[in-house]
């Protein structure tokens, strides 16, 4: 006797057509989240286009290379005439305001160096935008992002993209179970950024060629300070750079203009030995350098866990797992020793340079693809 297979399963994971499948495309303008769009209408999806507008639109239209301002909401509406699905522009600058742009200023203010494209994702994207998808009664949300979604014994599970030069895993760790249940990501299994952009040709859109956007969106030219002095003028307040030994070297103009693990700028020239910023002392306004060896870690604190593994992290005594503490870092093996449900130790086997608060801690399964959450370093040492 033949067993019933039930349904079949559409490309996005549902027991219907895609004709009567919604899917709202979150649309940034470039060439990743076009693709998506233009390849789940061809396929016959329902799909609405959704491009938030994040911050001033006269500032941005200065600046290419960022995204979700001025001329990336024309691509974006201008990809969904060409496919012939409907295309909405949100403003999303008060909520960006309030939970992205403010907290990036006020942690590097407090000597931190944040990662707003994780708050974004996390509190943007994922959140708002992901109700708003809800509201237009669509089955799920996908975006252009290159990470890959399994079905696990357990439920959905993150997994790094297929292509490790394009993976965007650092960034979304803090995806949760709910919310990773309504998302798609149909680019994270294709081997290339170039296998993109053949998709982008093969359905004509004239985003094919654009350039990858480098900078934070809000950051024009990588310049953090300028920005930080815009959104809060006279907080950087000048101060002494010190030795590690105590002897001071010089003066700077603010704690903003330093990064933990930067060697070059710090003003300091005419020394016998290269030195690196090893702590910012926002309260004593004092900029600490030293030899590279004290950059080194093995011990880091961790808070804000966004758990993603099958069994419960607080009920854990330790788990191997690999870690990755900066986006552009390989991982490497840890040990997570949980303090509660949301805070963890995290002990590396090999020291690492440069560990600094403000960036993520994301873990991995060892020897695996898997993500299984990650958390926020909260301190310095």
């Amino acid at each position: 006797m033949a067993l019933d297979k039930g349904p079949e399963l559409n490309s996005l994971g549902f027991a219907k057509p895609p004709s009567e499948t919604r899917v709202v495309v979150a649309m940034s303008g470039g060439v990743d989240s076009s693709v998506v769009a233009a390849k789940l209408a061809e396929e016959g999806y329902d799909v609405v286009g959704v491009t938030l507008q994040l911050y001033d639109h006269g500032a941005a239209l200065a600046k290419k290379g960022a995204c979700c301002a001025g001329i990336d909401i024309h691509d974006a509406r201008r990809v969904a005439e060409e496919m012939g699905f409907p295309h909405y522009v949100l403003d999303y600058e008060n909520i960006f305001q309030d939970a992205v742009i403010d907290e990036f200023a006020d942690s590097y203010l407090a000597g931190a160096t944040p990662v707003p494209c994780i708050r974004c994702n996390e509190r943007v994207k994922f959140k708002d935008l992901l109700e708003t998808a809800k509201d237009l009664d669509a089955d799920c949300m996908a975006t252009g992002h290159y990470i890959q979604r399994m079905e696990g014994a357990s439920g959905p599970e993150l997994h790094c993209a297929a292509d490790a030069n394009r993976d965007q895993s650092y960034f979304l760790f803090s995806t949760t179970p709910e919310q990773l249940s309504f998302l798609r990501f149909p680019l994270g299994h294709l081997p290339s950024k170039d296998a993109t952009r053949e998709l982008a040709a093969q359905y004509g859109l004239a985003v094919a060629d654009k350039p990858d956007s480098q900078d934070i969106c809000f950051v024009p030219n990588g310049n953090y300070a300028s920005v930080i002095e815009k959104l809060r003028p006279g907080a950087a307040e000048p101060g002494e750079i010190v030795h590690a030994d105590g002897r001071v070297l010089g003066t700077h103009e603010g704690v903003i203009h330093y990064t933990v693990g930067q060697r070059r700028g710090l003003g300091i020239g005419g020394l016998s030995e290269p030195l690196y910023v090893v702590k910012l002392d926002v309260d004593a306004k004092q900029v600490i350098v030293g030899p590279k060896e004290m950059l080194a870690t093995r011990t880091i604190p961790v808070r804000e866990i966004n758990w993603l593994g099958d069994d419960g992290f607080a009920d854990m005594k330790e788990r191997h797992v690999s870690v990755r503490v900066r986006s552009t870092r390989p991982p490497r093996e840890a040990i997570i020793r949980p303090i509660s449900a949301t805070e963890a130790e995290v002990e590396l086997l090999t020291a690492e340079e440069g560990v600094s608060p403000g960036q993520a801690c994301v873990f991995y399964e060892t020897g695996g693809t898997r993500i299984l959450g990650g958390g926020w370093i909260w301190r310095g040492y």
